[in-house]
């Protein structure tokens, strides 16, 4: 090995340090977007005296658990919320499987997970079950799969579609790391159980998406090249159309209302995110959910930088918690740092070990990539016996 291949190889991330980058930056994204989550921008500006640059907290303040009775959580003050909860949830299927996963697998693990297992949950302030915590649209996942008994890869269907099962694909991306196909067709698998239409299509991106960020030389741009090339439908034009905006921009401030007007036609939830329109989260193949295309968007405005991408997706608002998981996970795949002191601040705050889930998913990526060796390997071979390599009929 030559001195420059060395000197390039050591500072390339390793497949730890991506994965690692990547569940924390989303982790951090989370927490940071959870208290301005359903705002706009200038609600968000008028709030807080000016943009968000860090940890902030509740939006009605000490009046968190009555403010909203029908999500009593508190967000803010660095809680991480229903995105990292089901993020982790998924890892350690993961850890259990120790191969790639399917709907059989969100059914047969991760429900009972979500269903037995009490835990610790930041935004409750009490050790529980993460079915008390996960919104209505995760508690279909128990409703269809658990007491419904609907075949898993099915399960999505009748569903509302939003960015449900998009925000904890991840660590399928991960565990596929630099196959963004690969992850696509798993993430689409595993989110059959879950979502259906354009929902289920930006859990197949995303997770591509992380993917290709993991690859050496990864840039944001072929991130985003890697999930046009897979994307469907209005997803993909979608993406397409916010990234073409994004490149015009360097600072997330430019950014926040031409992004905005870039998916707007797209989005079925319309511009009051807190009143959607007659037509909100209907499945169609014209339409895509908001948070992928632009947290792909900040990723690019952000030139792949954790803080500036995070930032600007937290202070996008709307649906600014996912956006932010998204745009963390997909810029610490690329290497970027997250900032030491928001990553310590959200561990701290919401009594999680944000780097135990990286660990271990680093353990089980590399044992389902043996496997697909020795699967891949004994394909070729039972190939060749049929005269299917390097042979004519």
């Amino acid at each position: 090995m030559t001195r420059e291949s060395t000197e390039d190889q050591a500072s390339t991330p390793s497949l730890a340090e991506r994965i690692t980058g990547a569940l924390v930056g989303a982790a951090v994204g989370d927490a940071l977007g959870g208290p301005v989550e359903g705002y706009s921008p200038e609600q968000i500006t008028d709030r807080h005296g000016g943009r968000v640059h860090g940890v902030v907290g509740p939006w009605n303040g000490d009046a968190w658990r009555t403010a909203r009775p029908v999500a009593p959580y508190h967000k803010g003050d660095g809680h991480v919320t229903d995105d990292t909860l089901m993020t982790h949830a998924l890892v350690r299927v993961y850890a259990r499987v120790r191969d790639h996963l399917d709907a059989y697998a969100v059914a047969d693990h991760l429900v009972p997970d979500l269903m037995t297992n009490p835990r610790w949950i930041p935004e409750l302030e009490a050790e529980t079950i993460p079915l008390h915590r996960i919104f209505l649209a995760e508690k279909w996942l128990v409703a269809r799969l658990h007491y419904g008994h609907v075949d898993p890869r099915e399960a999505g269907v009748g569903n509302i579609v939003n960015c449900g099962a998009a925000m904890y694909m991840a660590p399928v991306g991960l565990v596929n790391a630099a196959h963004p196909a690969a992850a696509y067709a798993e993430a689409l698998d595993v989110a059959g159980a879950h979502q259906s239409s354009y929902g289920r299509e930006a859990a197949g991106v995303f997770a591509a998406a992380v993917a290709a960020a993991c690859a050496p030389g990864a840039t944001p741009e072929s991130v985003v090249a890697a999930c046009l090339s897979l994307a469907k439908d209005g997803t993909r034009e979608a993406i397409e159309r916010v990234c073409a905006e994004a490149a015009r921009h360097t600072d997330f401030e430019s950014a926040l209302g031409p992004l905005r007007e870039a998916v707007a036609p797209y989005d079925t939830v319309g511009p009051d995110y807190r009143s959607p329109s007659l037509g909100a989260r209907r499945p169609s193949r014209l339409h895509a959910i908001e948070e992928l295309p632009v947290a792909l968007g900040m990723v690019l405005v952000a030139r792949g930088d954790t803080r500036h991408a995070v930032l600007g997706a937290v202070n996008y608002g709307r649906d600014c918690d996912s956006i932010a998981t998204m745009a963390g996970a997909v810029t610490g795949a690329l290497g970027s740092s997250v900032p030491e002191e928001w990553a310590k601040t959200v561990a701290e705050a919401s009594r999680l070990d944000l780097w135990e889930p990286a660990a271990t998913l680093t353990g089980v990526a590399r044992e389902v990539f043996a496997r697909d060796v020795e699967r891949r390997r004994a394909h070729e071979r039972a190939f060749a016996q049929l005269g299917g390599a390097g042979c004519s009929d």
